[in-house]
Order: structure tokens, then C-alpha cells, then sequence
């Protein structure tokens, strides 16, 4: 059957389309996942059949075509830049690897991005600047991660201490995807009905083409700041998180060890301390460095902005970056990610701390929800065993900690699930045999599942 899958494929493509060497298909069927030992264990061994690279929405069509007649399921791939097995086929079958699809890019007078899904986001930075405008928010690799797979299985990252997270503020404008079916349609989605395909992980639909909107460019200096203990450290980043006289893109900290792990950068770091990370616009660095030596902080790095990747990039080492630096340094580390309430922040992490110790190492990120700033936590976490990871997120429900669980691959515990199901509802209307990324929304069954049991 992969012989004739492959074959069938090959005569509907153009030439270099289909990825049919072994190691490659793999690869390309595999993002971070690594990142959790519990997925580790489960998704390893997950591959699809074979890889496919179009390069326009026709030769999509054409493999989406083919895959519904032929009933074959079909996993797609942005970037391969996710942590939680997003794109990873469950059930082999055909990858759609949308890399090809990167060569528009639109800046507007009205200062949004029209973009292919594969356009890397760096691009589009680069792009926006060019034209006196920036990304709003994007995630730590954002240099590799393209827009379609920030929009389908991210949520947010530097830059959302101001415009929030990727479902906020419209941010996405609008989202334009093609069905799974026969005869493909291409549907726009804008408003309420973006959260049809925002952080759907592909399930609901093939991207397209998307259009983003931008904030106005600014020369964001970079900071460090050490602090002899983190109680002190997380106080001031609260309190900057949510001066509004201050232009910001990045407010983090790290409890230590964590700035140890961060090899690059050990020069900046001193021994023993809790560490920040801030993103702070040029002409506000001094202002805010007399804020700093009021703190009691010391700080290690202040450089102004340079272009492009000139100079040490601090956002490098923050968002799932620290998780990943963490690893290098043990692979036995993990994380959770963690949302904490504003006025009773300090009692939570009293009580985590309490019950688990240094198997919870603090790193938050600051961002603003619904105008309000609200830290947000990827802890690195001291695994052992999967019961004991699950008796961490449990404890955490029962003192109003909400996780989103980074330890399983579906969606409806990926922490951006919505009550209105609106997901569930474009599934049935867009994906009606089931045939995109299955098994990673829990509980739908396709049409000819509902059939063959009435039957």
C-alpha cells in the first residue's frame, strides 16, 4: 500500500514534491515532542507513510483531493517547531509539509501581514520593520517557526506583555483555510470564527494564507538583571510588568539554578541568583535603569537595540527556549506551563514550593489578558515518574493553578480549548471523515464511523 501511495502521488505532483526517503519522512513527521518524557514514550515510534512538499494552494488541493477519495489520513507540518506532538501522525498515512509555501508576504498600509503559511516569522519581522511596523507577539524560535504553525499550535510569546496573546486584541486578522473533502473549498475565516482553526493543531482545516496584524516598530534595548533572591526578583517584575509608563516586550524571570543552564550567556550570570530578562523601547533604557538601582538589583547586561541578530538575543533563552536550555544542561528536566491569578500569585507558589520543593524551579513570563497582567509560569520541573508528574498537576487544580498540560497530544487539554466547541463544529463542517491529524481531539467520531454503526 506505501508503494501505490507513493506511485499515486508521484503522477499527480510535479517533480520533488514527494518525500519518499525513510529518515526524511520521519523527521519531518516529528516537532519537539521530546520535550516531555511521557510523550517521548508515546509518539517515538509515530511516522507517516510519505512526506509531501507543494509549493501552491493547487497542488494542496490536488493531495487533498486524492487523500479524501482514497480515505487516507493527513497530518500537516509548519515548522516542526511545537512541543506537544502537534503534527506528529498518529495513524501514518500522508504529511503535508507546507515549508514550500513561503514566498508572499504583503505588509499593508494598515499595517498587517498577508502572508503563504510557510513564510518563517523572522521574514516577516524583517519585512515589517522595513516598513515601520513589527511583529506583535511571536515565540522564542520564531528565526525557524513559520506563521501558519505559530497560528495552528502556539498561543503566544514575546511581545505579549503588550498585545497579549495570539487570540487577543485581533491580533489574527483573518485565517483562510482549504477543507478536507472531494472537492476542496477554500473558506476565510475572521472574528468568532478564527478560534475554528486558532491553535487547532491542524485538525480542522489546511492554512493558506493568513493576515496578522502589527504594531509599531520600536528599538527595543535588552536588559539583565540579578537579584539576590527570587521573591525580590519575581516583586520588581511584577511592578514593571505593569508600569504602562514603560514601552515593553519582554518582562521574564528565572528562580536559580536556571540562569545557570544558560551556557551563552554565564558571563552575565552570577552565581546563586535569581535572574530578568526585560525588552524595554531605546529611548526609556536609561529611565528604566534608575528604576533597576532602586530595586536593589544589579544589572549584568544593558545593550540598545541593533539590528537583525547582531548582538546576544536575551528572548533566545526565554518562552519554551528556557525549557529547551534546561535540557541541554539535563535531560532528565521537564516543565508544565502554569497560569496563576494576579492577587494570589505569591500564596500559589507558597503552596507548590511547600508541597514540592526544588522539583518546581519558578520561570514566568509576564503576559496581558483582557488588559490585565497576568504572570504566567513554564516552571522547569525535576522528573521522576509519570504519577508524580500528575500528582503536580492535580495539586495544582486544587489551588486554582490552571494548567495547560505540555504531557499529552490533544487538544482538548492543551489549555485553549473553548466551551462553545467551536472546533468540534468545524470538524464536522470542514474534516466530515475525520481524515486531518486524527486522534488529537478527543471524543468525535467521522461520518462514516456514524454510519457504519447505525448500520
Amino acid at each position: 500500500m506505501k508503494q501505490e501511495l507513493i506511485s499515486a502521488l508521484t503522477e499527480l505532483l510535479p517533480p520533488g514534491r514527494v518525500i519518499v526517503d525513510g529518515p526524511e519522512v520521519d523527521r519531518l513527521s516529528k516537532d519537539f515532542f521530546w520535550y516531555s518524557p511521557v510523550l517521548e514514550k508515546l509518539l517515538k515510534d509515530k511516522s507517516a507513510e510519505v512526506a509531501v512538499r507543494p509549493s501552491s494552494r493547487e497542488e494542496i488541493s490536488t493531495v487533498i483531493s486524492f487523500a479524501c477519495l482514497n480515505q487516507i489520513p493527513m497530518s500537516v507540518r509548519g515548522a516542526g517547531t511545537g512541543n506537544y506532538g502537534q503534527c506528529i501522525p498518529l495513524k501514518g498515512g500522508i504529511l503535508l509539509d507546507l515549508g514550500g509555501m513561503d514566498r508572499s508576504i504583503q505588509i499593508t498600509t494598515q499595517g498587517t501581514a498577508i502572508c503563504e503559511p510557510g513564510v518563517r516569522l523572522v521574514a516577516i519581522e524583517e519585512a515589517a520593520r522595513a516598513a515601520g511596523w513589527e511583529l506583535r507577539c511571536y515565540p522564542s524560535t520564531y528565526v525557524k517557526a513559520s506563521v501558519g504553525g505559530f497560528l495552528a499550535g502556539g498561543s503566544g510569546g514575546i511581545g505579549s506583555i503588550t498585545y497579549g496573546a495570539l487570540r487577543d486584541n485581533e491580533t489574527v486578522r483573518s485565517i483562510t483555510i482549504m477543507t478536507m473533502e472531494a472537492s476542496p473549498r477554500e473558506v476565510k475565516l475572521t472574528g468568532n470564527d478564527l478560534f475554528k482553526s486558532l491553535h487547532a493543531w491542524g485538525t480542522t482545516g489546511i492554512i493558506v494564507e493568513v493576515e496578522i496584524a502589527l504594531g509599531p516598530k520600536k528599538d527595543w534595548a535588552q536588559i539583565a538583571v540579578s537579584f539576590d533572591d527570587w521573591d525580590s526578583c519575581f516583586t520588581y517584575c511584577e511592578t514593571m510588568a505593569r508600569d504602562e509608563s514603560f514601552s515593553k516586550r519582554l518582562v521574564t524571570c528565572f528562580e536559580w539554578p536556571i540562569p545557570s543552564y544558560f551556557t551563552p550567556l554565564l558571563k552575565w550570570v552570577s552565581p546563586g541568583k535569581a535572574l530578568a530578562f526585560f525588552e524595554v523601547a531605546d529611548s526609556e533604557l536609561e529611565r528604566f535603569k534608575g528604576t533597576v538601582e532602586k530595586s536593589g538589583g544589579s544589572i549584568s547586561l544593558s545593550v540598545p537595540y541593533a539590528p537583525g541578530r547582531r548582538r546576544v538575543q536575551l528572548s533566545d533563552y526565554t518562552w519554551n527556549h528556557t525549557t529547551l536550555w534546561a535540557l541541554k544542561f539535563d535531560p532528565s528536566l521537564t516543565y508544565l506551563q502554569l497560569g496563576f491569578l494576579p492577587d494570589k500569585v505569591r500564596d500559589q507558589f507558597k503552596a507548590l514550593k511547600a508541597k514540592f520543593g526544588d522539583e518546581i524551579i519558578w520561570h514566568v513570563e509576564f503576559v496581558k489578558s483582557a488588559g490585565v497582567v497576568t504572570p504566567g509560569s513554564l516552571p522547569v520541573v525535576r522528573f521522576t515518574n509519570e504519577a508524580r508528574l500528575q500528582e503536580m498537576i492535580d495539586f495544582c487544580a486544587t489551588i486554582e493553578v490552571g494548567v495547560a498540560n505540555p504531557h499529552i497530544n490533544y487538544l482538548q487539554g492543551s489549555g485553549r480549548w473553548r466551551p462553545d466547541d467551536a472546533k468540534v463544529t468545524a470538524k464536522r463542517e470542514f474534516d466530515p471523515n475525520g481524515l486531518l491529524n486524527p486522534g488529537k481531539m478527543l471524543g468525535l467520531q467521522s461520518e462514516a464511523e456514524m454510519v457504519a454503526k447505525k448500520d
